[in-house]
């Protein structure tokens, strides 16, 4: 899976947006970013910065499968794809 994120990212960064939703994740699932740093074994300061992205940010799969195993979630509730063509420019 996380060799199909990396792939994604490459090919379409040009033509659209992989928006990155661990923001939303979290809220959802009623996470700090110090309850989850500690259940996924990660740095708070790696927590905010990911946290923070809004887009796929770069990140090695250890981390990815850390993420997804504390929130309980596929990669795919982490990431939402945007056509450049959908995407509201401010």
């Amino acid at each position: 899976m996380f060799n199909i994120l990396v792939r994604m990212r490459t090919l379409i960064r040009q033509e659209a947006l992989i928006r990155w939703k661990l923001r939303e994740v979290m809220a959802r699932k009623r996470f700090s970013i110090r309850g989850l740093a500690e259940a996924a074994g990660l740095s708070r300061g790696t927590v905010t910065t990911l946290r923070e992205a809004d887009t796929l940010p770069g990140m090695g799969e250890g981390t990815l499968e850390k993420l997804c195993t504390a929130l309980d979630c596929s990669p795919l509730d982490l990431i939402e794809y945007v056509r450049e063509s959908d995407r509201k420019d401010d």
